[in-house]
């Protein structure tokens, strides 16, 4: 039986970390909003042509996030072990490593876009707006990685509130660039991307002055070590795998809702784009466990690792409520933010009320994802994650078949959630992933 002592002291721990890492998670997400109110005044073409290509960056810069998680793992370890000096090295090589996969990718963006956006269905006037985006946010993809990495150094030291403090003046500049260069300077679609990308880049700049001074204090060297970023990569090739599955659901969400015709598509991107905040809003306190979990296993200490992935649990199923409610309650407020097409807001409030009813689920699934991670139990996420797309595969793909629309997609999507959720579940129950040490064997 947990003592109220013992919970107020979780309570205290998971919400120093939560609280802080919630503005810098939702960072990407509230740009993608940005863009979406900002752009979708402009038209539903253009709308659409947003939804698709911010689906394909998403996708390209999203399979990374290994870089974060799997570095705030192997971080907070080493932290609960006591070796800072180690923690930090670890953090430096998976910043080099970003940086060898940004190059990659901002290459394959620029010569594939048109290819891309065909792929996930964009219709004729969609397209072009789709292209153009693609193509100019290439040139932030560098940025994205090395934050996703930098991000991760700091939370395996325990600190989220340097990334909210970054996270929130991104964000301020990032809406404040759209407003300018879309209707300011006139260039529409293009202005969106390119305010985005500047806000992204000063991100990273400050990101790098932070580990660079955070190195030089602990001593750990700065150049780029061989060894140590092929063990970053080897650390992350799992959950690569993990996120490519939960990547692949998304991506064929938006080419089923693509195929639906632009009303429906356009009706997606922004439905989406809520679910993606508020999944990343319950993700906060996943990050919590992935620092809290590492720690714990880092200093051998398996019964303080249980009762805070209990703790953490009841956090998000209450957090999931609270949310689910206020999506629903709220939504005259913010649904007319994104659109004016009153058939597109009719789809849109219909929708929500359908992810609402999951946003419980949803926060017990994200809490067990962050738990797992933080254990560095890659390899279960990664057959987790290829369970659950052939869960949803097949369900979404009879959707234009036998009817329903976007309602119909967005079940489906529900469905998906819960087969996460019994797959995370059913190896948190167990003791396999209790694995103690500064290193994962």
């Amino acid at each position: 039986m947990r003592s109220a002592t013992s919970r107020r002291r979780h309570d205290r721990e998971i919400l120093a970390l939560a609280v802080p890492a919630f503005g810098a998670l939702v960072a990407e997400p509230l740009f993608l909003m940005a863009d979406s109110a900002v752009v979708g005044h402009l038209g539903t073409s253009q709308l659409a042509g947003l939804g698709v290509a911010s689906t394909v960056l998403a996708t390209l810069t999203g399979v990374f996030v290994f870089l974060a998680y799997a570095t705030t793992a192997a971080v907070a370890r080493r932290i609960g072990a006591g070796d800072r000096r180690a923690a930090v090295q670890q953090g430096i090589d998976g910043i080099w490593l970003a940086l060898l996969i940004s190059a990659g990718l901002v290459v394959l963006t620029l010569l594939f876009a048109p290819q891309a956006a065909e792929l996930l269905g964009a219709s004729d006037t969609a397209a072009p707006h789709a292209v153009t985006y693609l193509r100019i946010s290439a040139l932030g993809i560098p940025a994205i990685l090395l934050v996703l990495a930098a991000t991760g150094v700091l939370r395996g030291l325990q600190d989220t509130r340097t990334p909210l403090r970054v996270a929130v003046a991104g964000f301020a500049v990032n809406l404040l660039l759209n407003l300018l260069l879309v209707y300011g300077a006139g260039l529409g679609v293009a202005g969106s991307a390119w305010g985005t990308v500047l806000a992204q880049t000063g991100m990273a700049a400050v990101y790098v002055v932070v580990v660079v001074r955070g190195a030089r204090r602990e001593g750990a060297g700065l150049r780029p070590d061989a060894a140590g970023i092929r063990a970053c990569a080897r650390a992350g090739g799992p959950l690569l795998v993990r996120t490519l599955s939960l990547r692949a659901v998304l991506m064929l969400a938006t080419a089923v809702a693509a195929g639906l015709g632009d009303v429906p598509m356009a009706a997606h991107q922004i439905v989406f784009t809520i679910w993606t905040f508020l999944a990343f809003a319950l993700d906060a306190i996943a990050i919590a466990g992935q620092a809290i979990v590492g720690r714990y296993l880092g200093a051998s200490d398996v019964p303080g690792t249980r009762e805070a992935t209990r703790r953490m649990v009841e956090w998000g199923l209450g957090v999931g409520l609270l949310l689910g409610l206020l999506l629903v309650l709220a939504r005259p407020l913010y649904v007319p933010l994104f659109t004016e097409d009153p058939v597109v807001r009719e789809q849109v409030s219909r929708v929500l009320l359908v992810i609402a009813l999951a946003q419980p689920l949803g926060g017990l699934v994200f809490v067990l994802d962050g738990v797992l991670m933080g254990a560095g139990d890659g390899r279960y996420l990664a057959w987790a994650g290829i369970g659950t797309l052939l869960v949803f595969a097949p369900v979404a793909l009879l959707v234009p078949t036998l009817g329903g629309g976007l309602i119909a997609l967005w079940w489906a999507i529900n469905l998906f959630m819960l087969a996460r959720g019994a797959f995370l579940g059913g190896r948190v129950l167990t003791d396999r992933w209790l694995v103690t040490g500064a290193v994962r064997s």
